[in-house]
């Protein structure tokens, strides 16, 4: 395969602590410094949450702010997306960090079991964060935690809700939601790519079943996520000792199934994203 492969990492979540990682960054100098070593380590995407000094998470804009400042100034090029997910923030508060305009931000369209609660996510909350969305010029990157979501994003797409083209991440290995089954990941790639030709995928896997989906999507010609959101582990005797430790071991997945990864210019290119200015 010759088609790049575009490596997000998702260098922070709700969930993880220093407790399960000490190596989870946590402050905002914490969060720049270490997706800075993933840039350089081959990510070019970095999927971010903001947290408290008591580690709680947080949806303050401010500190949102922060640090997309910094990793504009630190990773140049690096495609900066921000998390509107529901653990940090309520209703629309959980858009409010978008007027700071980032290249892109999550998108969940619909609602499904998490392993303790139900996430929430009705309609008129997912029609405002795509409006506001469309208004600050921000690309979503639809999680799909349900097959139903694929159907939903493609909808909404069609109705110009959402920038084109659309990105879907299959989201596997959530405790009460999709599980990581083959079948099932084999049939959201043909399914996205019967409704939606011009769609472009990724695939995330949560807890042990990273490395799995990163595998599987590079195999299938996809894009992939990494980071310690997802999996604070190298394996079930080692820690991850940082991002950029599994942005490597992603990198080292492209190589076996012979594809490049891709730069920051070509990712900007593969989801339609303008380059920063100045750049080359």
């Amino acid at each position: 395969m010759s088609n790049p492969c575009i490596i997000c990492v998702a260098i922070t979540g709700s969930l993880p602590r220093k407790e399960n990682n000490p190596a989870v960054p946590i402050t905002v100098e914490e969060q720049i410094e270490s997706t800075q070593a993933a840039f350089e380590a081959g990510a070019t995407i970095v999927h971010c949450h903001v947290r408290n000094v008591d580690q709680t998470p947080s949806s303050d804009p401010k500190k949102f702010g922060r640090l997309l400042e910094g990793l504009n100034k630190h990773c140049p090029g690096m495609i900066v997306q921000l998390s509107t997910g529901g653990r940090s923030g309520a209703g629309e508060e959980r858009g409010g960090m978008l007027p700071l305009k980032p290249d892109m931000a999550s998108l969940s369209v619909g609602s499904n079991n998490f392993p303790n609660r139900v996430y929430e996510n009705p309609p008129q909350l997912v029609d405002w964060l795509a409006e506001e969305m469309l208004k600050y010029d921000i690309k979503p990157e639809i999680e799909a935690f349900d097959l139903s979501h694929i159907h939903q994003a493609v909808s909404l797409s069609k109705q110009g809700k959402l920038k084109a083209p659309l990105y879907v991440q299959f989201v596997m290995g959530v405790k009460n939601a999709m599980p990581a089954d083959k079948p099932t990941f084999d049939f959201y790639i043909e399914t996205l790519k019967r409704l939606a030709p011009d769609a472009q995928w990724c695939g995330a896997g949560i807890g042990a079943n990273q490395y799995l989906l990163n595998e599987w999507s590079i195999a299938a010609g996809g894009h992939t996520r990494t980071g310690l959101e997802d999996n604070v582990r190298l394996d079930r005797d080692n820690l991850a000792p940082s991002n950029a430790a599994l942005v490597e071991r992603t990198v080292a997945l492209c190589e076996k199934y012979e594809r490049p990864v891709a730069t920051w210019q070509q990712a900007r290119e593969i989801l339609g994203l303008s380059m920063p200015s100045g750049s080359p």
